[in-house]
């Protein structure tokens, strides 16, 4: 059994009279002669634990080349590449949250292709700083006194709690001690920062009476966190923002508010009830409001923290704040975004028009794309148009569905919905579809302008 074993490795071909072929040439220029080597040494050492696993794989040449091509293509194509998002849910955390602008897109491109201003006063000739660059624009937006961007909306509440409240009591209610996607909990990362944590009133109610009884000469800061796309309904009962700022300010301690998904607008804007924007926040009373810029503001992924003056002064020059600073890539896109509000045309940012969408402009484009893939694919499928539930998505808003309009795919020859999503999936230019009821479902949505006919292309090669 042995000699059989060996005689068999025998037949595997030799890595120079593999790297010697013609064709391989080819990607040795895309991939680079060390990695066709060690994919080549990978898929050798595969076959050989066959071998000694008592299997019998073939070890012609040919076959080893049309695995070893296989595996080659799959290597050369990016691992981070653009898809189409026809599952409705607009800030989709999976999917790379929201899109940006083309604005912003194009001062990201400007920006990385050249040297910039990132941390140069051009008026003095001396060195600037890169929070600079969007803290006019921040605080104009919000009504605060001042502002700082640091990587995500994590790390913000971080660096708030690590430079205000380290060794000191936070106080925060039982029912906003939740859990955001991806193990992100506010009790973890209360105690990471190194505060301690005080927990009043219940899960379902807590009273104004259970903060200013928990206040002690070791509080530093009252936390009111946004309960993400979390909701307790029914014999409930939490405290206002404006109570919980003059309890606060009457016992001279910080009243921060993690917003969660920042707001630059009302609410009511987007078609959405129980929100509050930024700025409402801010002149409710609270002295920090930390938010993401990758949510529901349709900005790249950034942690902002605005409020008082002085209190954002005490965090610009913590030590930890090196280690949170965002590069200029993400500044472009983020000033660009703001730039955006500023002037009012908040329907050139893509989550922001998504979500204000109107139900009827909605199913007109089902019905124009559904017209256009029974042409495109007559006697080959069915297409109708169907009401959907849609989502704000990205933990940004308690899961409450938008009303849609999608174009379902039956009667077809792809097999069962899940292997048409598969299939759909592992295209060229990845579609990633809904589905019901074994029926497959493009959400109109989300989609981007263009993203029809990448929907078209993909279904013709399958």
């Amino acid at each position: 059994m042995i000699e059989k074993k060996k005689e068999k490795m025998r037949t595997l071909p030799a890595m120079d009279l593999l790297l010697s072929q013609d064709w391989i040439e080819g990607w040795i220029s895309k991939l680079g002669r060390d990695t066709v080597k060690s994919l080549l040494s990978e898929l050798l050492s595969d076959i050989r634990r066959e071998i000694l696993e008592d299997e019998d794989p073939d070890t012609s040449i040919d076959f080893i080349n049309a695995q070893a091509k296989r595996i080659f293509t799959g290597e050369e194509k990016r691992k981070l590449r653009p898809l189409v998002n026809a599952t409705g849910v607009v800030i989709h955390t999976n999917l790379g949250r929201s899109c940006l602008a083309t604005e912003a897109v194009l001062a990201v491109s400007d920006i990385a292709a050249s040297y910039s201003t990132l941390e140069y006063n051009i008026e003095t000739g001396t060195r600037g700083s890169r929070n600079s660059l969007v803290e006019g624009l921040l605080c104009r937006l919000t009504g605060a006194e001042a502002a700082l961007v640091v990587n995500n909306n994590a790390a913000a509440v971080v660096l708030c709690l690590c430079a205000l409240a380290n060794g000191a009591e936070v106080i925060v209610s039982r029912g906003e001690l939740v859990e955001i996607g991806g193990s992100f909990r506010i009790p973890d990362i209360m105690r990471f920062s190194g505060a301690k944590i005080v927990e009043v009133g219940t899960t379902n109610r807590t009273h104004l009476k259970d903060y200013a009884d928990a206040i002690t000469k070791d509080t530093a800061m009252i936390l009111k966190v946004h309960p993400s796309n979390f909701r307790i309904e029914g014999y409930t009962a939490s405290v206002t923002r404006e109570e919980l700022a003059a309890l606060a300010s009457q016992h001279e301690v910080v009243f921060m508010e993690d917003a969660g998904s920042g707001l630059l607008i009302e609410a009511d804007v987007l078609g959405l009830d129980g929100e509050d924007s930024v700025r409402k926040c801010i002149s409710s009373g609270a002295d920090l409001i930390t938010f993401s810029g990758d949510k529901m503001l349709g900005g790249p992924q950034i942690g902002i923290v605005a409020g008082k003056r002085e209190i954002i002064n005490k965090l610009r020059n913590v030590q930890i704040m090196r280690a949170f600073r965002v590069d200029k890539m993400t500044l472009a896109a983020l000033e660009a975004t703001l730039r955006i509000y500023l002037r009012g045309d908040i329907d050139l940012i893509p989550a922001v028009s998504m979500l204000k969408q109107k139900s009827s402009a909605v199913k007109e484009r089902a019905l124009n794309f559904a017209s256009l893939l029974s042409k495109e694919f007559a006697g080959a499928a069915k297409f109708s148009v169907i009401p959907v539930e849609d989502a704000v998505g990205g933990g940004a808003y308690p899961a409450k569905p938008l009303k849609g309009w999608g174009v379902s795919v039956t009667d077809h020859a792809w097999g069962s919905a899940g292997n048409l999503q598969t299939l759909l999936r592992l295209c060229d230019n990845p579609v990633i579809a809904g589905a019901k009821d074994d029926c497959l479902i493009f959400h109109v949505r989300t989609l981007l302008n263009g993203d029809e006919e990448k929907i078209i292309e993909a279904l013709k090669s399958i």
